[in-house]
């Protein structure tokens, strides 16, 4: 029985750790609801217009609702914090614990937080300032903006990094802000305002009640801005009374934002004994190491201790505009993302430069095959030829007959001769390879030359005739003719003569001697067997 009793004791103490340590847990452990401090018991700010606001503040501030200082750049340590204890007061004292912060570069140390990170504020979270703290490493970091106590929905104007969270809709309560130029403001602002596109908030968050202008107490006029209703824990004035819990944000004359935070429970020093627990709140003031401004570097770089360190071809300081504009890279290159891309053929920062001879193409990358002296385009390659080569490489000298540039023009020697490839002179000596009709062309062209120089010579030293040669043969020519011309005619009168003449028989008669004796017939090779004729002795005649 008694061994009953004792596991039973075990069991309910272990029940107990249990639900002790589920209550000590951090994503459950809550601070009691009994120090709630709320400026508005109903809905959060006044029901006015920001022009109440201003025409309701003193005539030394004009038209202008809020303060702005321009943020200081100290290179230094981002934040210096330091602990005091105060007295307040001069009959009854009360004092007062808590710690003062002082913020250098709030531009790119300064950081408004929804609970829990970016989308709190959509779902309504609430977080401690330790867990919203750890999303962005903060040194420093302090309650921010006011909430719904039931809902935790968080009021007022919200930007956060410069992405707008929510707008209240022209609500007159105190604002705390950092614009995209670095200058911060403080006090009551328009709607129009807020929602600036030209110098536009990066850092936003809604407050209540301004309470130094200018170096001056302006809590007074601030209560009258803001209007005095029955709150949870009492009127307007008891919420500005309490002196206890409470945060608040400012700047000193260098720049510097200054951040203050009064610690314990609503009127009561320190914290409650009972309960340490934090209670979960929803925007925080963060400080942290030095961030670009923006964060990113505009996707186009690094921030090192809060400087951008830009890609290449982007500019400094917050690499969102090219280290090349579109005229920075003249008539041969495109600015791009990565600097100035330059054409073919070009080279250098703003593509200036030509490629180098022997060079050719995209960063002149290509070698020129151009030889005997030619020179590419460098932009496709392309060979010039000197004089006396042609070809795509230039690798041919001047066909016979042909001469310089572009081998165009015709040799002008004598016997059809070759002439030098690039002067054009007919004293030509070739080096280079041919083929064999072109040396037996040349070989023809030499032996002439050198027959001609040979007769020149032997000419000079010989005795030269009365009549030339060329003399000699027309001479010949013309006798020649003449003859021709003789015989052709006597040939012509002969055959003339021939066809006139009858043609007729006759017979051989011999002759007698004077003494009267006939002599021996000679024997004639026509026998005619009568006489054609007889002569007439009438007509006879002596023949003595």
């Amino acid at each position: 029985m008694a061994t009953l009793l004792v596991n039973l004791a075990r069991i309910y103490f272990l029940l107990i750790w249990v639900a002790v340590w589920m209550t000590e847990s951090k994503n459950v452990r809550h601070s009691m609801d009994d120090d709630l401090l709320l400026p508005y018991a109903g809905t959060h700010g006044p029901s006015h217009s920001h022009r109440y606001v201003r025409d309701c503040q003193p005539l030394i501030h004009g038209n202008l609702t809020h303060e702005t200082w321009p943020a200081s750049a100290h290179p230094g340590p981002p934040v210096v914090s330091k602990t005091f204890v105060s007295g307040i007061g001069n009959s009854a004292v009360k004092w007062v614990s808590g710690h003062i912060t002082v913020v250098h570069d709030p531009l790119r140390t300064v950081s408004v937080l929804e609970p829990g990170g970016p989308g709190g504020c959509k779902s309504f979270h609430r977080e401690l300032v330790e867990s919203t703290a750890k999303t962005r490493n903060c040194l420093i970091a302090q309650n921010g903006g006011y909430f719904v106590t039931e809902d935790g929905q968080c009021l007022g104007n919200i930007v956060s990094d410069g992405r707008l969270v929510q707008n209240s809709g022209g609500v007159q309560n105190a604002q705390f802000g950092i614009r995209k130029d670095g200058t911060m403001v403080f006090g009551y602002l328009s709607e129009e305002e807020v929602l600036d596109t030209v110098n536009p908030f990066v850092q936003l968050v809604s407050g209540v009640v301004w309470l130094l202008r200018s170096g001056e107490v302006y809590i007074n006029e601030s209560l009258q801005a803001e209007c005095a209703k029955t709150q949870e824990t009492g009127t307007f004035q008891t919420f500005v009374d309490v002196i206890s819990a409470r945060t608040a944000v400012g700047h000193d004359a260098e720049g510097r934002l200054v951040l203050f935070h009064i610690d314990g429970q609503t009127k009561t020093r320190g914290a409650d004994p009972m309960w340490r627990c934090p209670r979960a709140v929803s925007t925080v003031l963060c400080v942290h190491e030095r961030l670009c401004q923006p964060e990113d570097c505009n996707q186009h770089g690094t921030c090192v201790d809060g400087q951008c360190v830009c890609q290449p071809g982007w500019a400094t300081p917050t690499c969102a505009n090219l280290t090349c504009q579109p005229a920075d890279c003249g008539d041969h290159g495109l600015c791009t993302p990565d600097g100035c891309v330059c054409d073919a053929g070009w080279i250098g920062v703003n593509c200036s430069q030509e490629c180098s001879a022997g060079f050719y193409g995209d960063k002149c990358k290509k070698t020129c095959m151009c030889i005997n002296g030619g020179s590419c385009d460098p932009v496709h390659g392309r060979c010039t030829c000197p004089a006396g080569f042609h070809g795509v490489s230039c690798e041919q000298e001047c066909p016979l007959g042909f001469y310089g540039l572009r081998c165009l023009q015709e040799c002008q020697c004598s016997e059809l001769c070759p002439c030098d490839p690039v002067t054009g002179s007919c004293n030509a000596t070739f080096h280079s390879q041919r083929n064999t009709s072109v040396l037996q062309r040349a070989g023809h062209c030499l032996a002439t030359q050198m027959w001609k120089e040979w007769r020149e010579q032997e000419e000079a030293h010989t005795q030269k005739p009365y009549l030339s040669e060329q003399s000699w043969m027309v001479i010949a020519a013309v006798l020649a003719a003449i003859l021709l011309t003789s015989l052709t005619g006597n040939l012509i009168q002969l055959c003339g003569k021939c066809r006139g003449r009858p043609q007729q028989e006759y017979s051989y008669v011999p002759l007698e001697e004077v003494n009267g004796s006939r002599g021996r017939p000679r024997h004639s090779r026509m026998q005619p067997a009568k006489a054609l004729f007889q002569p007439d002795d009438s007509d006879s005649q002596d023949s003595s």
